[in-house]
């Protein structure tokens, strides 16, 4: 079992940037690909970035790429999300998840966290 915890959202201006932490408790932290997914008001979930288990291979959404940054201290048992030039539609509850392999799909992932709620005004 792996254990997700989630902070650092909140409240903030269109083109702010926040950072997200996901502290991991559990299992060996290094032994998992870790991702962030979000979810906004009325729609599904979706992926927005995922990291390998050594760190050296990221992938992102498409709606972020460029803006967003994933990555992981396993020393720490954390993993980050740098949110540069936030913009109203990024507004969402962001999931930290970690699973076996890096993937895009939630299907792929085996533990969650309970999310931290994310709002950009515009």
């Amino acid at each position: 079992q792996v254990q997700l915890v989630e902070s650092g959202g909140g409240l903030v201006q269109a083109g702010g940037s926040l950072r997200l932490s996901c502290a991991a408790s559990g299992r060996t932290f290094s032994a998992y690909a870790m991702g962030w997914f979000r979810q906004a008001p009325g729609k599904e979930r979706e992926f927005v970035a995922t990291i390998s288990r050594s760190g050296d291979n990221t992938y992102y959404a498409g709606s972020v790429k460029g803006r967003f940054t994933i990555s992981r201290d396993n020393a720490k048992n954390t993993v980050y999300l740098q949110m540069n030039s936030l913009k109203p539609e990024d507004t969402a509850v962001y999931y930290c998840a970690a699973g076996w392999v890096a993937t895009m799909s939630s299907g792929g992932m085996s533990y969650w966290g309970k999310g931290t709620l994310v709002t950009v005004s515009s």
